[in-house]
């Protein structure tokens, strides 16, 4: 929930937390205290995470106040890290995490973890996000270390340089061992997207790894980047991601959807390649449908 309010001469010289009690009565200021730490406020559009800032009549100010049991921490330690050169960040998101800040947190997402691990190193750089995974979605995200590694990155994502493989459990009648999806994809409601035309070029190449009774492991390569991509065209197929209920799935205890591994051309010409098995939730949901998944090594 987004709540917004401007600051009057009743609420002007106070603290942002102070302020904010007022403005909005049916949150305690220990509440707004927590939402400010997360991330969650803004005065006048720009994110503020000090309490004690002192307001001005006309600020506006915005809160989004997200469900305390729906915040979790992330941290990454040396442990933790795929892979990491001069330029180039690699970690293992876990589902249920958002890559970037929302409008109701920076603690608690992987650009955050991200960006406290840079700064135990001593770097003074900004995160910069060039990929997303779904919140439900877990595996590989590489973040660039500069500025310089940004502008190439985005461009090997943009050209289609940047292999990646992902990991599907899904359930329905697969009626080949390896197909391929080409079909374009649109928006079609709030948060949702599918085959639609007119829409975005849209391809997605599909092979079975295991399968049992009506369920089974499936490798998809999206050779485009569009969003949901992989989602909407595994659904169109009659094969919807198990625990996407969004597009028609079962439900389970997350999206079975994981980014297995990214490669990607390097500078000196030799590929890099990072790679995350799944998780043992991903392992366990998949045990449910008597398929054996290999687990984090």
């Amino acid at each position: 929930m987004i709540l917004k309010g401007t600051v009057t001469a009743a609420e002007a010289g106070k603290r942002l937390d102070e302020a904010a009690a007022l403005l909005f009565p049916a949150l305690s200021k220990s509440r707004i205290r927590r939402i400010i730490d997360l991330g969650g406020c803004a005065v006048n559009e720009t994110m503020v995470r000090v309490a004690s800032r002192t307001l001005r009549e006309g600020d506006g100010i915005l809160l989004g106040v997200m469900e305390p049991e729906r915040f979790r921490e992330l941290a990454y330690g040396r442990e933790d890290i795929l892979y990491e050169d001069d330029d180039v960040l690699a970690v293992c998101k876990p589902a249920g995490f958002n890559s970037q800040r929302t409008p109701y947190q920076l603690k608690g997402t992987v650009e955050y973890a991200v960006g406290a691990y840079l700064r135990g190193k001593g770097s003074e750089e900004a995160v910069r996000i060039v990929h997303r995974l779904d919140r439900g979605t877990s595996g590989v995200m590489l973040f660039p270390k500069n500025r310089r590694a940004a502008a190439r990155l985005s461009s090997l994502l943009k050209d289609g340089q940047v292999e990646k493989r992902y990991l599907a459990l899904v359930t329905g009648e697969v009626e080949e061992r390896e197909w391929v999806v080409d079909a374009p994809i649109a928006k079609v409601g709030v948060s949702r997207y599918g085959v639609a035309t007119p829409g975005k070029e849209a391809r997605t190449e599909f092979r079975v790894r295991a399968a049992a009774g009506r369920a089974a492991l499936v490798e998809a390569r999206p050779l485009t980047g569009r969003t949901h991509q992989i989602r909407v065209h595994l659904a169109s197929g009659g094969l919807p991601i198990v625990g996407d209920t969004t597009y028609g799935g079962e439900a389970a205890s997350r999206l079975m959807l994981h980014c297995r591994s990214m490669a990607y051309p390097g500078e000196d010409g030799r590929t890099v390649e990072v790679a995350a098995p799944p998780g043992a939730d991903f392992a366990e949901v998949c045990r449910a449908f008597g398929l054996r998944v290999e687990e984090r090594e």
